[in-house]
């Protein structure tokens, strides 16, 4: 049986990412093919506070220009098509923040076989329940929820640990070129960026184990 490494440059605080991974769901249903998931760190905002005191909204507008109506016609569209997929992206509940610990803390979740498990509740905590999502003790009980030991995680947070590999990931992304995500590079060889369709990445999975 053959199989494909398929390598994802995310941040937690991107919609696009989670409706990308529905995507990836749809376009895994059915394969033949052995996949293996790899998350990659990559920061929207890295001059973030852990913890922002405005809201999603300003937070946006201040970053791209964009006055509220623009703002709020941007939020809408992606809500909607969140909806389309299965996702509630409740974005006036959002808790902006920085997502760098977030990283650290999927790193170990890789090492622990639960990395998919952390990424989907990360998912889950900022886009629908309104966790702040660079808060340690928010993030040491999300981690804990998905079966991390709770002293590995604390001594995660307490420390610098796995901050190297995230910033080994984000000069990968740098390397090859990637400025946006999500970004999926299969097999090493073959990327596609943006939410494309299931079948956008079945074909590049396909040429991906083609080029082997």
């Amino acid at each position: 049986m053959s199989s494909v490494q398929v390598q994802i440059w995310s941040d937690v605080l991107c919609p696009w990412c989670a409706i990308g991974l529905t995507h990836l769901d749809e376009a895994l249903v059915g394969l033949h093919e052995e996949v293996e998931i790899v998350w990659r760190s990559f920061e929207l905002d890295p001059s973030s506070p852990r913890v922002s005191a405005e809201s999603l909204s300003e937070a946006l507008g201040r970053k791209y220009g964009r006055s509220p109506s623009e703002i709020d016609a941007m939020m809408s569209r992606v809500t909607e098509v969140g909806a389309s997929r299965g996702l509630r992206l409740d974005f006036s509940n959002a808790r902006p923040g920085n997502s760098f610990d977030a990283h650290r803390l999927l790193h170990l979740a890789k090492e622990h076989g639960v990395q998919m498990a952390l990424k989907r509740a990360l998912f889950q905590a900022y886009f629908s329940d309104g966790v702040a999502i660079g808060d340690p003790v928010a993030l040491a009980s999300i981690a804990e929820s998905v079966g991390l030991p709770p002293d590995l995680v604390e001594e995660v947070l307490r420390s610098d640990r796995y901050a190297e590999e995230v910033r080994a990931d984000e000069a990968q992304a740098r390397s090859f070129g990637i400025r946006s995500v999500p970004t999926f590079v299969f097999g090493g060889r073959v990327a596609v960026s943006g939410a494309q369709p299931a079948e956008v990445l079945r074909q590049a999975m396909a040429k991906a184990t083609t080029l082997g």
